[in-house]
């Protein structure tokens, strides 16, 4: 009997399906964090009739055929890259996209990175680096008896130092888009890297066509519903029992064939 296979294969879809969501819900609160989907597709086929085959001598066509399906398989897990609410923070370090656009984030063994975490700090250096201490690309490092740091729309990043009237102008915060961010690698700690289903980084700054601007003292939400994810878990559970159900009906079948005399 097939139908154990095929029953199963949505109870293991199913609890794929509670994972991803059970992955958004505890995400809620992670900066920048986008909502995962997981999207499936039906298994094979086997033909025990081909429909359009000749039924007889004559030419007659057979009309619809049997096809019996073997399941259901997961296809991906789609990033859904919409932005989140800007929640205003007070903190001149704390930047965020709004629109298209990742910042450049240099990695300790020299590869560079990607993220829309824009929670910045400063090293002792005085370097602008993310929570865990890698540099943003390219660096920018703010001198001692700095009183005020300014990031403007287009992320130029200005100080104004003791002693000093006019602000001095230390860097540039670049941006980067892709073709296909969901093609992005996500490496953890709010981070992605490119893949060739990404395609390459193209660089810019905020407000140039096809990038996002940058408001300063502000943070990315996570674009997670929880209404959204309590129906989609909810409607996840109740797939999960009908399969369950599918199994216990074809282990009552097979117990009835083994019965017989």
């Amino acid at each position: 009997m097939r139908v154990l296979n095929i029953a199963s294969t949505g109870m293991m879809a199913q609890q794929l399906n509670v994972e991803v969501i059970s992955n958004n819900i505890a995400n809620i609160n992670t900066t920048a964090y986008k909502r995962g989907r997981a999207e499936f597709q039906d298994l094979m086929y086997q033909s025990e009739r081909r429909q359009g085959a000749q039924s007889t001598d004559s030419g007659t066509i057979v009309p619809t055929g049997i096809e019996i399906g073997l399941g259901v398989r997961p296809a991906s897990v789609n990033r859904i890259n919409t932005t989140g609410n800007l929640t205003s923070t007070g903190n001149e370090l704390d930047v965020a996209i709004e629109g298209r656009g990742y910042f450049n984030v240099r990695m300790p063994g020299g590869d560079t990175a990607y993220t829309r975490a824009g929670g910045f700090k400063l090293s002792p250096e005085g370097t602008i680096v993310t929570a865990d201490g890698y540099p943003i690309m390219p660096e920018v490092t703010v001198p001692q008896g700095t009183r005020e740091i300014v990031i403007n729309r287009s992320g130029e990043v200005q100080a104004y130092v003791d002693g000093q009237t006019k602000p001095r102008t230390l860097g540039q915060l670049v941006m980067s888009v892709f073709v296909n961010e969901s093609g992005l690698e996500a490496m953890g700690d709010n981070l992605f890297r490119a893949t060739p289903a990404s395609g390459e980084a193209q660089d810019g700054a905020g407000g140039q066509a096809g990038f996002g601007t940058i408001r300063q003292k502000y943070l990315e939400s996570s674009n997670v519903n929880v209404v959204q994810e309590i129906t989609d878990l909810i409607s996840a559970q109740r797939a999960y029992e009908m399969n369950a159900k599918v199994v216990e009906a074809g282990d009552q079948m097979a117990s009835t064939l083994s019965n017989m005399r």
